[in-house]
């Protein structure tokens, strides 16, 4: 099918396959078409039908509760026919080095228990692909309807191995099918690279990346090629991982081995919100520092008159990633341009 996206900057011409959402399919055919999550949650991807009345493929879409009458969500609108949209940003064509987003078979091939309710997974893929340090990949299963997005926690360019973190979520189809038995072998679908909270060495700023719980996976990714291209060399890096007890940290290893690359230049915060701090956790982990509290406000508590020249990043549950937004803001005082965050959850 044919679709038609008139967007603020001109009309964007490209086809859709038969069971593809437009979205994926503008997005497969180098186009910056609105979005945030992917998903269907957050509304962002949200058009005006011109022509044609796309079905979708989830009705319970959370994100149908932002839209107008008339709207449609792209990420889950499946055309049977031509359509003609209209959107409100513009929708220019990607960078000439844009990491372009596509379909992947992949299969998982290793789980790991990181905490009582955190997993990672290895998936191989059906090909090598490129991503930026940052993006994330929309997963879907087999009979579980809708797709999940979750953040690379590895950074190699190219590579055929990604590796997620997923988090337990009491009642959830998807998270019961991966914390449950047998789940090494599943065939999955994926679609990605996406997402704006991307980070390039060539960016000449300080990095702030601000985490709570499962969002440090993609703070991983952005740490890994911060080291490998010694970025702290020359710029310094905080991170601030937020989680509620002890027994909820993990990639503690990995981020000593980041650490040691900069001993310097990187500091590692840990903050913890429903518990205080352990004497013997300190002594146990003499490379980090640790806090009690929320971790937007545990950062803002120790950036105080650090954020000159910061690129941040934010990631984790929406009430946190909204907290940090406002410390940034208003604290910090940063510029939008300097805030990078992904919304989806």
């Amino acid at each position: 099918m044919k679709i038609v996206v008139e967007a603020k900057d001109g009309a964007r011409a490209f086809e859709c396959e038969p069971g593809e959402n437009i979205l994926y399919a503008g997005l497969r055919g180098g186009h910056e078409l609105p979005y945030e999550c992917g998903t269907g949650t957050c509304g962002t991807c949200k058009a005006r039908t011109l022509v044609g009345e796309p079905a979708s493929a989830w009705p319970e879409a959370p994100g149908y509760a932002l839209l107008k009458p008339g709207e449609i969500l792209m990420c889950q609108a499946l055309p049977g026919a031509d359509c003609t949209l209209q959107v409100t940003p513009a929708a220019p064509p990607m960078a000439a080095d844009a990491c372009v987003p596509a379909h992947l078979d992949a299969a998982i091939v290793h789980r790991k228990r990181l905490t009582h309710d955190v997993i990672s997974l290895d998936l191989d893929l059906e090909r090598p692909i490129d991503f930026e340090a940052g993006q994330f990949m929309v997963m879907t299963v087999p009979g579980i309807p809708g797709g999940r997005a979750y953040s690379m926690v590895n950074y190699a360019r190219p590579t055929r191995r990604l590796v997620f973190v997923i988090k337990a979520k009491p009642g959830g189809r998807l998270s019961d099918r991966l914390f449950g038995d047998g789940v090494e072998g599943t065939a999955v679908r994926l679609f990605g690279p996406l997402g704006h909270a991307t980070f390039h060495p060539d960016v000449k700023r300080h990095v702030l990346c601000i985490a709570g719980g499962s969002g440090i996976a993609g703070m991983m990714a952005i740490l890994s090629r911060a080291c490998q291209e010694r970025h702290f060399d020359r710029h310094r890096g905080d991170l601030f991982f937020g989680v509620r007890t002890p027994r909820d940290l993990f990639f503690l290893d990995e981020l000593l081995t980041f650490k040691k690359i900069a001993p310097e230049q990187l500091h590692v915060t840990l903050a913890l919100s429903d518990a205080d701090v352990d004497a013997a956790v300190v002594d146990a982990h003499p490379h980090f520092t640790f806090a009690r509290g929320m971790v937007h406000a545990v950062a803002g508590a120790h950036m105080k008159g650090k954020f000159e020249n910061v690129r941040a990043y934010a990631a984790g549950p929406p009430p946190m990633v909204n907290a940090t937004l406002r410390m940034l803001l208003l604290e910090g005082r940063l510029k939008t341009a300097d805030i990078r965050y992904d919304k989806f959850s």
